[in-house]
């Protein structure tokens, strides 16, 4: 690794924040994929590092929370039994939380969507906080316990649940169901309702998928380790 250049190493690192697959990497760059993987490995250990240490006593007035899916090793349905349960064999999702006013991504945590995990993302955000905050989320129930538990009666909470109607007709695999309407709910103190809204974070979710090859829903450039799809993200 000492070898290479940092003009390369900076060539490397470019093409993959910017969607390109870590083969095709390693082909572009004349390196072999070894070597790809480990400059993914050491700057997304710094990187997460970094953001970890430096992410704290933040002044945030509107923060968006929401999930986006990908999937590890093999999709969920192709799962062996003796690995069915296991994180990192199927569904993965990546928790982000994101300033509405200075769009930047103040935590994330890949894992399953479930309450742990919900608990463990609120409670990081929390952490990094220093202000009181109003929060928007989707309408993912295992939000709501989690966020009584860190933040109290100290936060303007809102969720936003969006209703849809039956699939669109014709693509159905790969097309989205009409969007009917969404509902704002209040859950805590007495949030801005012109700031209720996922609006930011969901753009957020398509940058992260337009720009990693691991997050496309149709590709063989998926991750096959999960430690590989969290040095990624970090990146």
């Amino acid at each position: 690794m000492n070898k290479l250049s940092k003009e390369k190493r900076a060539m490397i690192l470019m093409m993959l924040v910017e969607g390109s697959s870590m083969r095709s990497t390693s082909r572009v760059a004349d390196v072999s994929i070894n070597t790809v993987t480990k400059l993914l490995i050491d700057a997304g250990t710094v990187c997460a590092e970094y953001q970890d240490e430096h992410l704290f006593n933040i002044k945030s007035k509107r923060v968006q929370c929401d999930e986006i899916w990908s999937f590890c090793y093999s999709k969920e349905k192709n799962v062996s039994e003796e690995n069915k349960g296991v994180l990192g064999h199927g569904d993965v999702y990546t928790w982000t939380a994101i300033d509405a006013d200075s769009k930047l991504a103040i935590s994330w945590l890949v894992g399953r969507r479930d309450y742990a995990y919900a608990e463990a993302f609120i409670g990081d955000l929390a952490n990094r906080l220093s202000d009181r905050i109003q929060l928007t989320t989707d309408g993912y129930g295992c939000y709501i316990n989690p966020v009584e538990d860190f933040f109290g009666g100290m936060i303007d909470y809102a969720m936003l649940v969006k209703i849809y109607g039956e699939e669109s007709k014709g693509q159905k695999r790969y097309s989205p169901a009409k969007f009917v309407s969404a509902e704002k709910r209040v859950m805590a103190g007495n949030p801005d309702a012109s700031h209720i809204s996922t609006s930011y974070v969901e753009r957020n979710n398509l940058t992260m998928r337009m720009g990693m090859r691991r997050f496309t829903r149709l590709t063989n450039g998926f991750s096959k380790k999960i430690e590989n799809l969290q040095h990624a993200v970090a990146l």
